[in-house]
This record gives C-alpha cells, sequence and structure tokens, in this order.
C-alpha cells in the first residue's frame, strides 16, 4: 500500500512587497512537494532560499502565497495539529518547565502522564519547576522540544533547532529527537544549513535554490539508521551529493 500523504505543498510564488528602503522579493516559486505520513524530511538550501519562509507557510503563520497547502489531520480529530520549533526555544521566563509545556494543552490535567514520560524522555524530570533563567541552551532546547511533542502533532516543524550549539551537544540531541521521533511518530519538516546534519537525521532530502527557492533536488536518504552515527559514511553520502549536484553550496 502505497503510503499516506499528510502534507501536500504546491507554492506557485510566495512575494515579499517592498518596505521602506527594502525592494519586493520573491521568496518560493514553483514549489511542490508531498510529504507521506511519518516522513522525516529534511530542507536544506542556501541561505536566503525560503527555508523558514516555506515553514512559516505550512504553519499558518504566513497565508499571503500562490498556491495551496494540504494537511490532513488524523483519524479522530477534526483539523490538523501543527508542532513547531523555532531556532530559538521561546519559553517565557515567568513559567517554569512543566507550566511552558502545560501552556500549549487544552487540558493539561488530561494529559499529565503525557508530560511527565515527555520530561522523563527529555532528562528533564528534575528540572520540572525550574525557570528558563536557570536552564542551559541545550535543556532549554530540550523543552521546546518536549512542548512540540505534547501536542502530539501530526506535523512537527523544525526550524534549525539545534544551531548555535555546541557539537556534542547538537548530536546529543539529534540523537534524542530521532529516538522521541521512532517512539512518538509523526511526519517531520526538518529545516537546516548543515548537509551533515540533514543526512543523520533525514528519510528524505529537499535541497532549495537560490531564491527565488524551488526544489533544486529531492534524494532520498539511502544510510540505514545505524549507519547514521558513523562520521565516515555520512562523510561519503555528502561527497557523493556534490559530485551528483555540483551547484550545491560548498557551505553546506
Amino acid at each position: 500500500m502505497a503510503p499516506v500523504s499528510r502534507l501536500e505543498i504546491d507554492i506557485r510564488q510566495k512575494r515579499f512587497l517592498p518596505v521602506g528602503q527594502a525592494r519586493a522579493h520573491t521568496a518560493l516559486e514553483n514549489l511542490s512537494v508531498t510529504v507521506p505520513e511519518q516522513q522525516f524530511l529534511c530542507v536544506s538550501g542556501p541561505s536566503g532560499c525560503g527555508k523558514t519562509t516555506l515553514l512559516n507557510c505550512i504553519a499558518g503563520l504566513d497565508r499571503d502565497f500562490e498556491g495551496r497547502i494540504a494537511l490532513s489531520p488524523v483519524a479522530g480529530r477534526e483539523h490538523p495539529v501543527i508542532g513547531y520549533v523555532f531556532q530559538n526555544p521561546r519559553l517565557l521566563p515567568w513559567r517554569t518547565v512543566i507550566e511552558n509545556i502545560e501552556l500549549v494543552l487544552p487540558d493539561h490535567q488530561g494529559h499529565a502522564d503525557t508530560v511527565d514520560k515527555l520530561l522523563e524522555a527529555m532528562g528533564l524530570a528534575e528540572f520540572r519547576h525550574t525557570f528558563p533563567g536557570r536552564l542551559s541552551l541545550g535543556m532549554e532546547r530540550r523543552v521546546a522540544l518536549a512542548r512540540a511533542f505534547a501536542v502530539q502533532p501530526d506535523v512537527l516543524l523544525m526550524d534549525e533547532p539545534f544551531v548555535s550549539l555546541d557539537e556534542p551537544t547538537a548530536q546529543r540531541l539529534r540523537r534524542l529527537l530521532v529516538r522521541t521521533w521512532q517512539e512518538r511518530p509523526t511526519t517531520v519538516v526538518f529545516v537546516t544549513h548543515d548537509l551533515r546534519e540533514a543526512i543523520q537525521l533525514a528519510d528524505r532530502i529537499l535541497l532549495l535554490s537560490p531564491p527565488p527557492g524551488t526544489v533544486m533536488a529531492d534524494i532520498p536518504v539511502t544510510l540505514v539508521r545505524a549507519e547514521r552515527s558513523d562520521r565516515a559514511a555520512i562523510e561519503v553520502f555528502r561527497t557523493r551529493l556534490f559530485r551528483e549536484f555540483p551547484s550545491l553550496n560548498g557551505d553546506l
């Protein structure tokens, strides 16, 4: 049986109008993608290619575009649920860890067991009553990740969530993300400028062109999950991509 399409994207054009001294800018154009249910899709490409704009369009934060985005809810839900992890954890400093997570739940009493399990999985159980100002950046990002999974999203959007972290911390969080995703399967659209990170995480990589962003390459990641922790295997796969797609930005 073919996988169920959870997310269908068809953006003919996303254009920003001129504001002040800023000129009009076409961010996305003729971008068409279908994301099957429970697929982990990484979106990569050069700076300014529209990666974050794409996530905002999917999330409904930006509806001013030509085209269509269709998101199917899971069975038993009237409307699809979207989780969003931003570059900045965006925690409310006057709320504790558990209060920041419960904030997204309409009935947090009914989700107490889910929240407790997420706190345990993220290694945050002993910090449940701690305020964000007492947490490291890596811990704040774990709270943001727990908050996104707490709503049991049909689609989880992630915008470079591990940027600015030191590599050992980022690597631990990548492993934590994959483990959490495998235990709580959902469709993921993960934006990253780091091709090695995309290879480590993704079932499939979408490479966008310089602006206006469109699909330059749609690449299945053929490495099995056990190979994703092997830096040499990731580098071999990355090198092959540069051979197959010479126009790739060397910084990816």
